[in-house]
């Protein structure tokens, strides 16, 4: 892998890991588009370190907060009805799913899960599933000739079952072309619960499941094309470019709709589909990389 190379599938991280839009597809993608080999799941998760931090240091007093009342839980029993305590708890519940799919899953993954077909197949599906959510969201916000606004749930509501849904959702994204955050806030909305509260909620369960994963595929650098400079100089581009989008993601969801990103997920898939049916694209380009 170039430097080059490292730069623009950093910069693609960055841009694309907190919107509801797959960064581990548009990485495949954007290799796969270039003519270069795919990147592979080791560089997908490490690079992902680098926009997690950012998540680490925007969410810095939510998690000072969080951590500090889930340690004092442990040994005061006063504390263990606190709100923060038992968020602590709710971050470590819903990454239960995604650590037991991902290490069941492994080879999958980096390999089958990487074909070019299935990633058209879950742009188009989790874009719609996220369209049906985001209508449902709005109905309830903005209410109607016959119906009242209704109240949406807050992370004050969030328990065990709610958790590991959200979880689920989370694991969802072993598939490239779910989207971590697309699946999580989707499944948020669909439980009842406002943009804001979903979004958050899916940025703190990344924490665990992401530096996890990248720490566990560290064994991996140096194998293949991929190489220690290039995937550093990646998460670092990652972790700037990640920064400035999380600070304007959290801004759009509180007002905006997710339709454009909606009809963003399902052209992107129909048109995979089109170079590959008629042989400009192929499901495999670039996999030779492993």
């Amino acid at each position: 892998m170039s430097w080059f190379e490292s730069f623009v599938l950093g910069l693609v991280q960055g841009l694309t890991e907190f919107l509801p839009i797959s960064s581990s597809a548009h990485l495949r993608l954007t290799a796969a588009f270039a003519g270069w080999h795919d990147p592979g799941a080791a560089f997908t998760a490490i690079s992902q370190i680098g926009t997690e931090a950012a998540v680490l240091i925007y969410f810095r007093k939510d998690i000072a907060r969080i951590l500090s009342a889930w340690f004092r839980s442990l040994t005061d029993k006063q504390m263990r009805g606190d709100h923060d305590a038992q968020m602590g708890w709710l971050v470590i519940v819903g990454s239960i799913p995604i650590g037991v799919l991902g290490i069941t899953l492994k080879d999958q993954i980096e390999g089958p899960f990487r074909d070019l077909r299935l990633i058209a197949t879950t742009l188009i599906v989790m874009g719609i599933v996220l369209g049906i959510a985001d209508r449902l969201a709005a109905r309830d916000e903005v209410g109607g000739k016959h119906r009242a606004v209704k109240e949406r749930k807050t992370l004050k509501d969030l328990g065990i079952r709610d958790g590991l849904i959200f979880g689920f959702c989370q694991a969802m994204a072993l598939i490239p072309g779910v989207s971590r955050s697309g699946a999580t806030i989707s499944g948020g909305l669909l439980m009842g619960y406002t943009r804001e509260s979903a979004a958050r909620y899916s940025f703190l369960l990344a924490i665990p499941a992401v530096l996890a994963s990248g720490a566990y595929e560290l064994k991996d650098v140096g194998e293949g094309h991929v190489s220690w400079g290039p995937t550093i100089f990646a998460t670092l581009v990652a972790f700037f470019v990640g920064y400035a989008v999380i600070a304007w993601f959290m801004k759009f969801i509180t007002t905006k709709s997710f339709m454009p990103f909606v009809i963003y997920r399902v052209a992107l898939g129909i048109l995979l589909f089109i170079l590959i049916s008629t042989g400009v694209l192929s499901p495999h380009a670039g996999d030779s990389a492993g």
